[in-house]
């Protein structure tokens, strides 16, 4: 009889599940992790939540196939060593996306109605009930920054309240913003106009720090925020000083550490919860149920659902997922980072075209900043949660474009509605042949690169040389072809090191080019 071993307080449903389908197994959230570990190394399966799951942990299980985290994150588990020990690990995305869309709800009244506030002084003897004058959330404007699985879902919770509701998501279409009476907006509106804004951005390179003083100058006085997605998208020491002159009413789930002790944003936060978003028995009974169909789909009948280090196939080399990540990158740089996508088109040349399960996900993660979506499951979720669809197109083999990608982002962006780019490899490096009508580029795009797409006159590289020079950026490598008709030219630049983005854009502005970005690598 086959062992699974919960070293965690799950609801129970998950054991009976697996135990009904003859799995022997042991739940105990008491013992600590080794040496629970240690009296059952014959298990084949581990379902955890929190726990640490480092190398030393697999290597305790000698016949260990899986490790199923019981929530969306999994930072705590060793997901390279699981993979070099052919241990698949999985987790259980969107499980706990409700609970999180009703705290939202929860904390937005609770911060307009003074409830914290209420609760203290009245338990303390008072009645300042004057003092506690708030506001209703029916009929304002609502503004949700980050429109996935919790965001749809809080605009459902609050169609009720009769909001006017405004999003924020580079990645989600019209037809989607309008299926939930959405309006997409940009962020300097939401922040400008919104009467309360929830945040539900991913933690990335892009968004660290995104929500700092411009956004918070543009705010309503006595506007409520409610961050219940990560804590780096905040900047907390530009709020602190926003709020010298403006009252902002702050509602805070997360934190840079799930942990006991004094938090950074004590003296801004108008309510702190010790990150609640997932707990409640509902979450918690979803994931545990999604856990063990998951274990089962695995074991028994070899589906494998939200694996998260999901290995390479025979054949594929991983370079081609690196190249499917960069053309992505670079044509969701060039149609613009917060033009609305809703069409990916992509065509696998040669042996490529049996792995598009495998170069779909990178592609998906590139243009979503998403670096989670790591298998075809989770890339296909995305996508039709933000309403995009996903086309890989039949090959002419005729062309002998040999073993390449091509990728197409389609926006309703209307200065650029459509970009194609191409790429190969040559000799183990990635290379980017064609980008969008310029041919014959040959660029291998990795480190920190500036384009720029212009009407082809002569002086043009020398000003852009020029500017970058000034910046002390040097050139390391540089592309320019025309366009067929020679009416235009692009200009791709290695440099050695990272523009500053207002240089790019300035740059772009004193040369009328068509395009002016960065891509990074």
């Amino acid at each position: 009889m086959p062992k699974i071993i919960i070293p965690t307080k799950l609801e129970t449903v998950c054991k009976e599940l697996l135990e009904a389908q003859g799995y022997e197994v042991i739940q105990d959230g008491k013992t600590e992790l080794k040496a629970l570990l240690e009296k059952h190394r014959d298990a084949v399966g581990l379902v955890v939540r929190s726990e640490k799951i480092t190398a030393e942990v697999i290597d305790m299980l000698p016949s260990l196939r899986l490790v199923v985290r019981a929530g969306a994150g999994y930072n705590t588990i060793d997901i390279k060593h699981a993979r070099s020990r052919n241990v698949a690990v999985m987790n259980t995305p969107g499980a706990n996306s409700n609970a999180v869309a009703e705290e939202a709800v929860g904390l937005m009244i609770a911060g307009a109605r003074y409830f914290v506030e209420g609760d203290k002084t009245t338990r303390a003897g008072l009645w300042e009930k004057n003092k506690y004058m708030g506001s209703e959330i029916t009929g304002k404007t609502v503004g949700i920054l980050g429109f996935g699985n919790i965001g749809q879902l809080l605009a459902k919770r609050l169609r009720g309240f009769d909001v006017k509701l405004k999003i924020y998501d580079p990645f989600v279409s019209l037809d989607k913003a309008r299926e939930h009476g959405a309006e997409i907006a940009s962020m300097e509106d939401i922040f400008a106009t919104c009467d309360f804004l929830s945040l539900h951005l991913p933690a990335t390179k892009e968004t660290e720090k995104i929500i700092s003083t411009q956004f918070f100058s543009l705010m309503k006085d006595g506007a409520v925020l409610v961050n219940c997605a990560r804590s780096e998208v905040l900047d907390e020491e530009a709020l602190r000083e926003a709020r010298k002159t403006k009252r902002i009413v702050f509602c805070n789930d997360v934190y840079d550490k799930d942990e006991a002790g004094l938090k950074t944003c004590n003296d801004i936060a108008d309510i702190m919860l010790p990150h609640l978003g997932a707990s409640t028995f509902e979450a918690n009974n979803n994931a545990a149920r999604m856990a063990a169909n998951q274990t089962i789909n695995f074991l028994d009948r070899g589906l494998a659902m939200h694996v998260v280090n999901k290995s390479i196939p025979d054949g594929l080399a991983p370079e081609y997922q690196q190249l499917s990540s960069a053309l992505a990158r670079f044509a969701r740089s060039y149609i613009g980072a917060k033009a609305p996508v809703f069409e990916i088109q992509a065509s696998f040349y040669g042996k490529l075209k049996d792995f598009s399960r495998w170069l779909i996900p990178p592609i998906v993660a590139a243009i979503s900043g998403d670096n989670k979506i790591t298998d075809i499951d989770q890339a296909e979720e995305y996508l039709k949660s933000r309403g995009i669809t996903c086309k890989i197109r039949d090959t002419d083999e005729g062309k002998r474009y040999g073993e390449s990608i091509t990728v197409d982002l389609i926006s309703g962006a209307q200065q650029m509605d459509r970009v194609s780019v191409r790429g190969t490899l040559t000799e183990g490096n990635i290379i980017l042949s064609r980008m969008g009508e310029f041919g014959k580029l040959y660029y291998e795009p990795t480190g920190h690169t500036a384009v720029f797409v212009y009407d082809d006159r002569p002086g043009v590289l020398a000003q852009i040389s020029q500017s970058m020079a000034l910046e002390g950026l040097n050139i390391e490598d540089i592309r320019s072809p025309h366009n067929e008709s020679g009416s235009k030219s692009i200009a791709i630049l290695k440099l050695n090191a990272e523009p500053a983005v207002e240089l790019i854009e300035k740059v772009g502005r004193l040369l009328h080019c068509h395009a002016a970005f960065t891509v990074h690598i």
